[in-house]
C-alpha cells in the first residue's frame, strides 16, 4: 500500500493526539474521523470526513487501519468489527476491560492476520527504553517501586471520574507499568495482592480512586505499584520509579518543582540514577526528551512499520494481555479481599 488508509475513533485527548500524529506522518492517509459528540477540532484536522457512526463509518471507508481511543469498556467490540473488515488496529491501553476480551481481540488478529498495536506510550519512550535496559543489565530477580498518583481537579478531575465509570485507576493507568515490569523480568505473574479505598463522594459507591497491589512473578521478582486521582490527592512522592536487584538500581529522578496534574510529568524521567553495589552512583541526563505529542508520533511511526514491515507482535499482544490480566486481577483482590492467582496467558 502506499498510504495507510486510516479511520481514528474517539476525539479525546488521546484520540487527538493520535489524529494529529497521522495527519504529519506521510506513511497515513487519514480517511475519517468518528466521535459521539462533535469536538472542537484543530484546525489540520477540520477538513477530513466526520461522523458520529463508527459501524458506518467502517463498512463505507474500508480503512487499511483504525485507531480506537474511545473508553475502554467499547474497545474490544471496536477492535474486532474493525479486523473483521480486514483492518490493522492500533487500541488505546488498557486493551479491553476483561481479559476474556482482551484475549478476544488478540486471537482475531492471530486469526485474521492483521496487527494489533496497543497504546502503551511508554514503549517508544527513549528514557524508559534506557531504563529498561539498565534493568536488565543489572540482573533479577527484581523489585519494582512504581506508582502515578494525580491531584486532579477541575477538567482533569472530571476526566478522571468518566474514567471511573468502567475503570479504576490501578488498571487505567498500571497497564503500562506492569508492562514495563514485564519487558523487564521475562517471567510470567503468578499472583497478585490489591487493596483500595474510595476517597471522594463524587464516585459510584462500588469504585475506589486510590489503589495499589503487588505482584509476584516465577522468577522471584516482586512489584508494587499504587496509583490514585482525585483532588484530595497529595503531591509529595507522587512520582516513584525504581527498579531494584541484588546488583544495585535504577531509579527515575524527578525536579523538585514536577506537577502530578501535567501530562507531560507522566512520560518524562529528567533524570535516570544507577546504583551498583560498590561503584560511584552514576546520573544520566534525559535531556531534550520527547513530550507527549512527540511520542504520538512516535507510536504513529512504530505502528507503520508494524504493517508495511510486517512486524511480528506476538510478545507484544502477550505482554498487553498480561499486563492487564495483572491488573484486573489486583482489582479483583481489592473487591474480595483475597489474594489471585494469575493464570498463563495463551493467545
Amino acid at each position: 500500500m502506499s498510504k495507510i488508509r486510516t479511520l481514528v475513533v474517539g476525539l479525546g485527548n488521546m484520540g487527538l493526539s493520535h489524529a494529529v500524529a497521522y495527519h504529519t506522518n506521510p506513511d497515513f492517509e487519514i480517511v475519517g474521523l468518528v466521535n459521539r459528540s462533535t469536538p472542537e477540532l484543530p484546525e489540520d484536522l477540520r477538513d477530513y470526513p466526520f461522523s458520529h457512526d463508527y459501524a458506518q463509518a467502517l463498512a463505507e471507508l474500508t480503512p487499511d487501519l483504525v485507531c480506537i481511543a474511545t473508553y475502554s469498556d467499547s474497545h474490544t467490540d471496536m477492535a474486532v468489527a474493525a479486523i473483521e473488515a480486514g483492518a490493522h488496529v492500533f487500541v488505546e491501553k488498557p486493551l479491553a476491560t476483561t481479559v476474556e476480551q482482551a484475549l478476544r481481540v488478540a486471537r482475531a488478529a492471530r486469526d485474521h492476520a492483521r496487527k494489533c498495536v496497543v497504546g502503551y506510550i511508554l514503549r517508544h519512550h527513549p528514557s524508559w527504553q534506557r531504563l529498561i535496559a539498565e534493568a536488565r543489565d543489572l540482573g533479577g530477580p527484581y523489585v519494582f517501586r512504581l506508582n502515578l498518583n494525580q491531584q486532579s481537579t477541575g477538567p482533569t478531575w472530571e476526566t478522571h471520574k468518566a474514567l471511573m465509570q468502567s475503570t479504576s485507576p490501578i488498571v487505567d493507568c498500571g497497564v503500562h507499568y506492569v508492562d514495563v515490569m514485564l519487558q523487564i523480568t521475562d517471567a510470567a505473574p503468578r499472583e497478585v495482592r490489591g487493596m483500595g479505598l474510595r476517597l471522594s463522594e463524587d464516585i459510584a459507591p462500588d469504585m475506589y480512586n486510590y489503589g495499589q497491589f503487588q505482584v509476584l512473578f516465577e522468577d522471584g521478582s516482586l512489584g508494587w505499584y499504587e496509583a490514585g486521582w482525585g483532588p484530595m490527592m497529595s503531591d509529595t512522592a507522587f512520582f516513584v520509579k525504581d527498579v531494584v536487584s541484588p546488583k544495585g538500581a535504577i531509579s527515575i529522578r524527578m525536579p523538585e518543582d514536577a506537577k502530578s496534574d501535567d501530562i507531560e510529568t507522566h512520560t518524562k524521567t529528567s533524570t535516570l540514577r544507577l546504583h551498583r553495589v560498590g561503584e560511584a552512583d552514576q546520573d544520566i541526563s534525559m535531556a531534550d526528551e520527547p513530550g507527549h505529542q512527540a511520542l504520538c508520533e512516535r507510536e504513529a511511526a512504530f505502528t507503520a512499520s508494524a504493517i508495511l514491515q510486517d512486524t511480528d507482535l506476538s510478545r507484544h499482544l502477550h505482554e498487553a494481555v498480561s499486563s492487564l490480566a495483572v491488573c484486573l486481577g489486583a482489582d479483583e483482590s481489592v473487591r474480595t479481599g483475597r489474594p489471585v492467582a494469575l493464570d498463563p496467558i495463551r493467545i
